[in-house]
This record gives structure tokens, C-alpha cells and sequence, in this order.
């Protein structure tokens, strides 16, 4: 009887451990882009701030108004800003990872309605230590940045192309 309990005081420990390795991600200022009816794809932008003493990615992501859901960032190519797909977006310990219009997003591909402002959407976000985050946008109209700008000016199979790499 004494070995048994010592299992489970082994595995309540073994838990409390795997629990409070989990990184403490917070997300604040989350929006998705509004966009004109009709357009397949829109973007997340948010602040993600880790106050665990361990870094941690966002590593996935996914909603129910979208085909995909992929992370991007922009590079500049010779003066020509240019959208790629990255796997993840690093959260330093204790720091914060900021997604911006210019910089690291998240993009909603092939959606199944048209986000009006006003409206708010469901998206997960997964993390490499195993943890998701259920959030609920609101769908917010933002003026014309370098991401629009950049997919504006490129031809449409290229524009294709950049989001299935």
C-alpha cells in the first residue's frame, strides 16, 4: 500500500510539473482585418507576451472561417517587401512577440465569408510547449498597409504561389 501511494504522489508531482512547464502566453490587441466582400484571404495581428521564465513559439493555428490558417512575416528583397511563410513565431522568455501589418501575421486563406467590420471570428492559436489559446476577434477595419500594398503589386499567380510554399 505505501508503494501506491507513493506512485500517485509521483504522478500528481509528475502533473503539477508538466502543468507548470506550460509557457503563460497572454494575447492582447488581437484583431482580424476587415476586407472587401468577396477577397479569400485576411490577416491576424496581435501582441503576445510570455511571462514565463522559457521562450516559447507559436507554432500553428487554426479557425473555422478559414480553409488554412498560416504564419507569415515580410522581408525585404531588394527594396521589394515580400511575404514568405514561416513555421513559427518565437515569444522570448519573459518578452513578447508583436504581430504587425510589415512584419510577423497571421494569415486566414480561403475563407468562407466576408469579415465586416463589427463582426468577431474564432481563432486558435498552439504553442510548442503543447498549449492553445481559444480567442474570439473582433473583425476590425485598418488602413492600407505594407501587407496590401506588397500583395497589391505583384501578379496573382505569384501572390498564389507566396501562400502555398
Amino acid at each position: 500500500m505505501n508503494t501506491r501511494i507513493k506512485q500517485l504522489g509521483l504522478t500528481a508531482l509528475l502533473g503539477l510539473t508538466a502543468m507548470s512547464a506550460a509557457a503563460e502566453v497572454t494575447v492582447e490587441n488581437a484583431y482580424v482585418r476587415a476586407i472587401p466582400p468577396g477577397q479569400m484571404m485576411s490577416a491576424s495581428f496581435m501582441i503576445l507576451k510570455n511571462d514565463a521564465p522559457e521562450s516559447v513559439s507559436l507554432i500553428a493555428g487554426r479557425s473555422s472561417i478559414a480553409k488554412s490558417v498560416e504564419l507569415h512575416t515580410h522581408t525585404n528583397n531588394d527594396g521589394v517587401m515580400q511575404m514568405r511563410q514561416v513555421d513559427k513565431v518565437d515569444i522570448p522568455a519573459n518578452g513578447t512577440a508583436t504581430l504587425q501589418p510589415g512584419g510577423f501575421h497571421i494569415m486566414l486563406i480561403g475563407l468562407n465569408k466576408d469579415l465586416i467590420e463589427g463582426q468577431e471570428v474564432d481563432l486558435t492559436l498552439d504553442f510548442s510547449d503543447g498549449s492553445s489559446h481559444v480567442l474570439t476577434l473582433p473583425v476590425k477595419k485598418v488602413m492600407s498597409g505594407m501587407m496590401h500594398h506588397a500583395s497589391e503589386n505583384m501578379p496573382k499567380n505569384e501572390h498564389e504561389h507566396m501562400h502555398h510554399n
